[in-house]
């Protein structure tokens, strides 16, 4: 899903923070309010014993986060909602 806002003369879209990979929710690295850059990591997944980073796709503010600690999530699930 993409949250639209207007940027200058046109929209723009930022996309929300998804899950590239099933696993459970490690640890949540925003809170509501922060503003992230492109690449920062937002939530740390873990798969197999692994890490795993997600990072934002684009620059934004944390409007919503939508998971928890400790919950398991799914490919492409929604983990952080930013405008």
């Amino acid at each position: 899903m993409l949250a639209p806002f207007i940027e200058d003369k046109g929209w723009h879209s930022v996309p929300d923070v998804e899950a590239h990979i099933t696993g459970t929710v490690w640890k949540i690295e925003v809170a509501v309010g922060d503003t992230v850059e492109e690449g920062d990591t937002v939530v740390i997944l873990e798969s197999m014993k692994m890490e795993m980073p997600v990072e934002a796709e684009d620059s934004g503010i944390v409007k919503e986060i939508v998971c928890s600690e400790g919950q398991a999530v799914s490919e492409g699930d929604t983990l952080v909602v930013l405008e």
